[in-house]
């Protein structure tokens, strides 16, 4: 399977998703999910960018909310429009709100702020099919306490997900072309956490599995998500 990486792209960002696309096909991914934040939208077309520089450039968003309530009207206004679609943590409300929500695919950094996550939400997680990130922008670009911090955070993390077997991806989160790292790197990374090389590829590889199960999803072929059409839903083909 390929791997793919979460990225941020102008102006939520500092490079564009031309740009941001090039490095990734340049460091060995096959892909890149956009998921700007929901209040900082990118401006590009994906299969020209996809065409141009030979990666899949699949079109999401991250929701940035004050709290659920407004996160949910922005999950019911985005959710039709983009094949990725992740809630930007953080909180405990937002993180609950995340990982109960059916329609939504991606618990982004659940453990940044003041947010924790702890077995009742990881539960919640397989239940409801969404993925947890874990995000290691903290510790590759930190120093000191704060990484120190990052890592342990991590460490409880994944210590959970792999406890109840819950779904996650993975993402250095980077926010310009030069805060991409090449698989290999985040795998280094990984086993400071006490991930296998294996287990960080598999979540690089969750974000193409899911676009390529929303695109299904997104597709003629259901009539809404995880109804697919039937024999007795099927357009007549003309008059008997």
């Amino acid at each position: 399977m390929q791997l793919y990486e979460g990225v941020h792209a102008h102006p939520d960002a500092d490079s564009t998703v031309a740009r941001t696309a090039a490095t990734a096909a340049d460091y060995g991914f096959d892909g890149v999910v956009v998921r700007n934040h929901s209040d900082a939208l990118a401006d590009y077309d994906a299969e020209t960018v996809a065409d141009e520089y030979g990666v899949d450039v699949v079109e999401g968003v991250e929701i940035r909310a004050e709290g659920p309530e407004q996160a949910s009207g922005h999950v019911g206004n985005y959710r039709p429009k983009c094949t990725i679609l992740g809630i930007h943590g953080g909180t405990n409300a937002l993180n609950r709100f995340a990982v109960e929500s059916d329609r939504v695919d991606v618990l982004a950094h659940p453990m940044r702020g003041r947010g924790d996550f702890n077995h009742v939400l990881a539960k919640a997680a397989v239940d409801h099919d969404v993925r947890v990130e874990f995000d290691l922008s903290r510790v590759l670009r930190d120093d000191g306490g704060p990484r120190v911090q990052a890592l342990q955070d991590l460490r409880k993390l994944r210590e959970l997900v792999e406890k109840y077997d819950a779904p996650y991806v993975v993402s250095a989160n980077p926010r310009s072309h030069l805060q991409l790292r090449a698989p290999r790197e985040l795998a280094a990374v990984g086993e400071a956490v006490g991930f296998s090389a294996e287990g960080i590829r598999e979540g690089l590889r969750e974000w193409g599995r899911l676009a390529e199960r929303n695109r299904e999803r997104m597709s003629d072929d259901f009539i809404a998500p995880g109804v697919e059409r039937g024999r007795y839903e099927e357009e007549p083909s003309g008059p008997r």
